[in-house]
């Protein structure tokens, strides 16, 4: 299922450039670019998320 959504993003976004911008849903301006950068940090966050959790369940063994 993930490795299809990433599949439909990088179809969406191709022969795109990453400073073309578009307007949100709630008509605000941003760019491809900031879509990219704004994933990564949420995705830095679960993945810090992750480890804090796991850490805490390595502990209680």
């Amino acid at each position: 299922m993930f490795r299809t959504e990433v599949e439909a993003c990088d179809a969406a976004a191709a022969g795109h450039d990453l400073d073309e911008t578009f307007s949100s849903s709630r008509g605000v301006p941003l760019s491809l670019r900031w879509v990219y950068v704004s994933m990564i940090q949420e995705y830095a966050r679960h993945n810090g998320h992750a480890d804090f959790l796991r850490s805490r369940v390595d502990l209680s063994g």
